[in-house]
């Protein structure tokens, strides 16, 4: 019996470079918006005039435009932050899927300590004091995975993922629960809702004219540049490419490949943590559900960009305009949900990952005893 041979082959591409996979991604975010045009002229609605709206999210003859770039930078930053985090663990092949568990134990614990302190720290120091809070609850959280990875092999994607659901039901307890010793709630309502943070424990802001430039921007664009240098410049993140390559080659080298993990996911989880934490903070008031489902929409970041620092600001920053720009059209127009955004990014990761594929590879036709390009 004769020994059938595939019709295609997959092929590595031996001149791939880098302007060809940045037209190709360029290409793939065109694509998917046409895509996006034809569903959006399906539901009646003039594309161009939706997409407008949409990319410069309701600014131009809004009466009060700067508080829309408020509004966005309250989406972007966790975004940012909680995208760069995560690629610290996935370019160790540490397929962290609890970034939704670790933002909010950041959240909790951030809350926590502004429902304590908001009342005696100043501003700065109870930010900063939320910060840290934030970053630890969330890095212990994150460390509980990894402890098991290293010491049994556990199954770090699942345990993660369960971790989230556990994180979501613990803070929902604090938010039904009505009871005296539950400072989260507002003893004057009625039913149970969260109380506003102190004045003390709300992000600080610098004014610009009737602008207030929310710090949280800052933070996390300094934590851009140094987790750039953390990856490319120390030894730490040497270790972490080495690993990521190869553990048994990191054995070999002398690194302990188990303690690299530990640290690597608790600083991993610490930023997300910290992320939550800012997040509270620039909202003033605790949630059920405070995510925004960031925990997810950081990994769609995160391989966008490749895992690298500066593609994660540009692939944060298209995302959250996707996002923030679809609710401020969808507003105008009943017809499209504001979920339309979570389609659209659908379209351009499974578009872009299309295109990543053939810039990297080709397909090759086995006819006969030759190979058809």
């Amino acid at each position: 019996m004769k020994n059938r041979q595939p019709l295609f082959h997959v092929v590595k591409r031996e001149d791939s470079r880098p302007g060809r996979q940045l037209l190709a991604y360029v290409t793939a975010v065109v694509l998917a918006l046409a895509v996006g045009a034809v569903l959006l002229a399906v539901q009646g609605v003039e594309p161009l005039t939706f997409y407008k709206q949409m990319l410069t999210m309701g600014i131009p003859g809004s009466r009060y435009p700067w508080r829309a770039v408020e509004n966005f930078i309250k989406l972007f930053v966790p975004l940012l932050i909680v995208s760069l985090a995560l690629a610290l663990a996935f370019k160790m092949r540490f397929w962290n899927i609890g970034g939704e568990g670790q933002f909010i134990m950041g959240a909790f614990w951030a809350g926590f300590a502004a429902m304590k302190l908001g009342e005696i720290l100043p501003k700065p120091a109870m930010v900063l004091v939320m910060a840290l809070c934030g970053a630890v609850g969330g890095g212990i959280y994150g460390l509980f995975a990894a402890a098991l990875k290293v010491r049994f092999g556990t199954n770090e994607t699942l345990l993660t993922l369960m971790l989230n659901y556990i994180a979501l039901y613990f803070l929902q307890f604090f938010a039904e629960t009505k009871a005296p010793w539950n400072f989260f709630l507002d003893p004057e309502s009625a039913r149970p809702k969260f109380a506003k943070f102190p004045a003390g424990a709300q992000m600080v802001t610098v004014p610009i004219g009737p602008f207030n430039l929310n710090l949280s921007l800052v933070a996390a664009l300094a934590l851009c540049v140094l987790i750039f240098v953390y990856l490319n410049y120390t030894k730490r993140g040497y270790e972490i490419s080495v690993v990521g390559d190869s553990p048994n080659t990191a054995r070999y080298a002398g690194m302990r490949v188990g303690r690299i993990v530990l640290r690597t996911i608790f600083l991993s989880a610490a930023l997300i943590g910290m992320a939550g934490a800012f997040h509270m903070s620039s909202a003033g008031v605790m949630s059920a559900s405070p995510t925004n489902d960031v925990g997810w929409t950081g990994i769609v970041v995160a391989w966008l960009a490749k895992l690298n620092t500066l593609g994660i600001l540009a692939a944060a920053l298209l995302i959250t305009v996707l996002q923030f720009g679809c609710q401020t059209a969808s507003a105008a127009y009943p017809a499209i949900d504001a979920n339309f955004a979570n389609l659209l990014q659908g379209v351009i990761l499974f578009i872009v990952l299309a295109a990543d594929f053939f810039t990297r590879f080709r397909l090759v036709r086995r006819a006969g005893k030759e190979a058809v390009k």
